[in-house]
């Protein structure tokens, strides 16, 4: 009988916790096949067990109690992982944060409403700390940001220059 329930969350490809006060994620790591997860609103303070759901394109976490999340070797085995809700929970500093780095193909992640979002340079260290981001916080990331305050090395500052002189 145990083999069975565990072929059959082997097997989930989405599931939908929303609200439902909970404040652990003990079995979702067998949930191997899993590509949208709703964990919205609940009382979760680690996800380490998601880091197991190497599938995973959508990933809602928003209005939790996460304050620190997983290091960039964990993110980087979520290959496929784009869509990442995390606002309106408890991260306050970078250090909780950096681990969201090693996610190579995340799209679109949001932050709001998190004491990290009130950060001075808090939109432009991301979009320069996550490469694959084309949207932060539901606005889409211009090259402007991208670029903004950015400082060539000296050995190309001779370079421009010498063009702006031809």
């Amino acid at each position: 009988k145990y083999h069975e329930s565990e072929k059959e969350l082997k097997d989930i490809l989405m599931v939908r916790l929303s609200s439902l006060l909970l404040k652990s994620l003990d079995q979702i790591g067998s949930c191997r096949a899993l590509r949208i997860c709703f964990l919205a609103d609940n009382f979760l303070t680690r996800i380490d067990a998601l880091m197991e759901c190497t599938r995973l394109v959508k990933l809602d976490l928003k209005g939790n109690q996460i304050v620190q999340l997983p290091d960039a070797s964990c993110w980087s085995h979520l290959k496929e992982l784009q869509l990442l809700y995390l606002h309106d929970n408890n991260m306050s500093t970078w250090n909780n944060i950096k681990g969201l780095s090693g996610c190579l193909n995340l799209t679109a992640l949001t932050l709001y409403d998190t004491p990290l979002s009130l950060k001075k340079s808090y939109r432009h260290c991301l979009v320069n700390s996550i490469w694959s981001l084309k949207a932060l916080d539901n606005f889409v990331i211009s090259d402007e940001e991208i670029i903004q305050n950015w400082s060539l090395p000296i050995r190309f500052k001779c370079h421009m220059i010498l063009q702006k002189s031809f």
